[in-house]
This record gives C-alpha cells, structure tokens and sequence, in this order.
C-alpha cells in the first residue's frame, strides 16, 4: 500500500513499503502545531503501532525553513486573553501526552530535520531514536524569552547533554547549528538536505534503519558549543543564575567576547523563567521521562494564571516591540520559594504522562 492515508490542511500521512511518514505542512508559520495537528499525529501514531507492515516512522516539515518552529503560541495566547482556560489547558495537555507517546514509542522514529526546530518540534524529533540534521539545522528552546520555560521532555534531556550545556541552552535559548548538535547529542546523524528523499526510499525498503540514513556524507564543522566548552562547563556549574552571571562577567572582563554575549543574552530573559529552568535543570537528573512531563504541566499551569508569559508572548511575537514588561523585572526580586512550590502537585486534576 503506498499514497496518502490521510491528509488535511497541516498535517499528511503515507504509507511507503515499510515506512510510515509524517509530513508537518503548515509552512508559512514554519510548521508550528496546531492542536489538530497534534491529535491527529498522535491517532496514527497509534494506528501505525498497530500495524505489523510499518515497522518504522520518518517525520519531516514541509516548506525548507523549518521542520517545526514549536507549538501554535498565539493560539494559546488568544485563548488565555479570552479566558478559554479550558482550550488553554487542552492544548498543553495534548502536546505532552504526544510527546511521551514518542519517546516510548514501540517503533524507530526518525526525524529528518531541515531548517529550525524548536518547542514542540524539539518535542516530536529529540526523544525518538535517530534525529538526521542538514546543514539548515538549527535548534533552540528560547522559551525564557516568552516568560515561559524549556518544555516537552527537555526537563529530561537537557540536563543529560555532556557537562552543563544543556543548562546553557535552557537559561540562553541559544542557537546549535548541525556541527554542536551532533557533537553534544541533539542529533545523530547527518545529510545534506538533498539527500532526505533517498533517505526515505531507503527507509521504506524494510532494511535496517541505521543503514538507511548513514550516508557517509563530511560533518559539518563543529562551532562555539565545542568551542568553549570549558568556559560553559564553569560558568553554569554556579548554584542560582545570579552566580552564573557573576562567572560570565569574570570571564568577559578577562577578554572573552563569547562570555559577555552569553551574560548579555540572559539579561534579556524573563527573570522568573531563569530561575525555574535553573531549577529544572537541578531536579531533571533525578527525573525520569514520565515525571519530568509531569513536572513541566504543573510549571505551565501555574504560569498560564501569570503574568509573565502572556506579556512575553506579546513583546515577541504579537506587538513584536522587544520591551516586556516582566514581573518580577529583577533575579534579586524573584521569590525562590514560589519557585520551588511551583514545582509539586496542583490542586488540578494531573494527568498520567507514562
């Protein structure tokens, strides 16, 4: 059987020989998820379970820009602005369930990555088997910057990247081009973007998956992650973020360009979503992956009765003036203890992420 199983207006499904693919297809927002997307990514996921002939499942973005540049955030910003907290919540509730659908799923999933990913793309690609990146590659979880936090399962990646880059990318939101990614983990293999439909032919032929995307092709060079990953491994072993800006600076007036850009950056940041994802990144080792989703639905439905996030989101992607208003606009006036208590049971029925 080979053709489209199923299809609407953001999302396709097809069946080729042995492989079950995936095409994302909203690309003039960049592939993010909508939550029909998602509902409708996770009902074939099971159906492909089900199915003996699918022994293994691709997903790619449409459009070259992006594979998926993260959740639909301005739906859910228009909800919580009309005080649908309902849909809000049914959003981010089934954008979790599906990422931990993928991480424990039954069959090999393979991502194929061509331009950004971020957020839910992040979700969707990170925890399965084999993440192939092209040379448009770039990953980031800036969620910081939007008074939110690094979500869908990163409470368990990130701080299992090698040393304390994934408390860098949680507190920065940096970017990783191919190079870093495939040197520190994010991804697992590498192809020119040209080379993802033959990589697909491989892959519906039944063989072994490894063998279908390793195409031998020269890595891309590696770039500042490498670099100074000595400089990070210090500077983000500090125990709060305020001590971790006073490393950056030391470093910076000793002449280390990449150390103030780095402190700059995170003065940006909301300073409420710093000290939450420091925290995450304490806590996450301990985790495992079910929990660790679970710790990020309670942080989200906290912060969705703030302040923060609806005003980030506003500053970033709606009015797009750069100047949010935080509150707390200060690390030495964020409440560490509120910090903390986020972090257990809600009074809100919690859903099972396992």
């Amino acid at each position: 059987m080979s053709g489209a199983e199923a299809a609407n207006d953001e999302i396709r499904f097809e069946r080729r020989g042995a492989l079950g693919l995936v095409t994302l297809d909203r690309p003039k927002a960049l592939n993010a998820l909508s939550l029909g997307m998602i509902d409708a990514l996770h009902a074939q996921l099971d159906a492909w379970a089900a199915d003996a002939g699918v022994t293994r499942v691709a997903i790619r973005g449409a459009g070259g820009r992006a594979f998926c540049a993260g959740g639909d955030i301005r739906h859910i910003y228009a909800c919580g602005k009309a005080g649908r907290f309902d849909d809000v919540f049914a959003f981010w509730q089934a954008e979790y369930r599906l990422v931990a659908r993928m991480q424990r799923y039954e069959k090999p999933v393979v991502a194929l990555i061509e331009g950004v990913v971020m957020g839910g793309g992040v979700g969707i690609s990170l925890h399965g088997a084999h993440r192939v990146a092209c040379e448009s590659y770039v990953f980031a979880m800036p969620e910081v910057g939007i008074g939110l936090f690094p979500d869908v399962g990163t409470t368990y990646a990130l701080p299992r990247l090698p040393g304390r880059i994934g408390t860098y990318l949680a507190l920065t939101g940096g970017r990783v081009g191919p190079g870093d990614a495939l040197a520190i983990g994010l991804a697992t293999a590498y192809a020119p973007a040209q080379g993802f439909e033959a990589i697909l032919d491989r892959l519906s032929d039944g063989g072994p998956v490894a063998d279908a995307i390793g195409t031998g092709a020269p890595l891309p060079p590696t770039g500042p992650l490498v670099a100074e990953r000595s400089l990070i491994d210090d500077a983000f072993a500090a125990d709060d973020v305020a001590d971790i800006l006073g490393r950056l600076d030391v470093a910076a007036s000793a002449g280390s360009t990449f150390a103030a850009e780095t402190a700059a950056l995170i003065r940006t940041r909301c300073p409420t979503s710093l000290c939450i994802a420091r925290e995450q990144m304490t806590r996450g080792p301990a985790l495992d992956f079910p929990a660790a989703v679970l710790t990020e639905y309670r942080l989200v439905t906290r912060l969705m009765h703030g302040h923060d996030f609806f005003e980030g989101v506003r500053a970033v992607l709606i009015d797009k003036d750069g100047r949010p208003d935080w509150r707390p606009a200060t690390l030495e006036a964020v409440d560490r203890d509120a910090v903390r208590a986020a972090f257990g049971p809600t009074e809100r029925p919690e859903p099972r992420f396992s």
